[in-house]
C-alpha cells in the first residue's frame, strides 16, 4: 500500500471501521461483498459532488448500512459484480488506474465524512 493510501486509512479511523482488502482473484469478490451495500466504481456510474457524495454517505450512514467499494484491476470487472451492484459509482468520465483510484476513493470518503461530521477538511 502506497503512503497515501495509508495516511487516509489513518485519517478514516476517526469516522468509521475501514479495512481495505486486496483480491488476486476476482471469483471472491461477490463473497468479500456478502450482504453490504455494494459499491461498484465504474466509469459509466453515478458521479457526485463532493457535497453530494459526503450527503449521500450520511444517508447511508444513518440507516446503517455497510458499504464495501470494489474498485476492478487492469480489465475491469465481471459482469455479475457489476450486477450485484446496489450502486454503480463513477470518480470521473477519464479512466484511472485501480492504484490511483484507491487514494482517491479514500481521500473522497474522508472529505464526504468530514462534511457529515461538520470537520473543516472539506472547504
Amino acid at each position: 500500500m502506497g503512503e497515501g493510501v495509508l495516511k487516509y486509512l489513518k485519517m478514516l479511523k476517526g469516522y468509521a471501521d475501514v479495512e481495505m482488502l486486496t483480491l488476486k482473484d476476482e471469483s471472491g469478490v461477490l463473497k468479500a461483498v456478502g450482504e453490504s451495500f455494494c459499491i461498484v466504481l465504474d466509469e459509466l456510474g453515478e458521479e457526485f459532488s463532493s457535497v453530494e457524495f459526503g450527503q449521500w454517505i450520511g444517508k447511508r450512514k444513518d440507516v446503517g448500512d455497510h458499504l464495501v467499494f470494489v474498485i476492478g484491476g487492469a480489465y475491469g470487472l465481471p459482469e455479475e459484480v457489476k450486477a450485484r451492484a446496489d450502486l454503480l459509482l463513477s470518480l470521473s468520465k477519464m479512466t484511472f488506474t485501480h492504484q490511483m483510484v484507491r487514494i482517491f476513493l479514500l481521500e473522497q470518503i474522508y472529505r464526504g465524512l468530514s462534511i457529515v461530521y461538520g470537520k473543516e477538511y472539506h472547504n
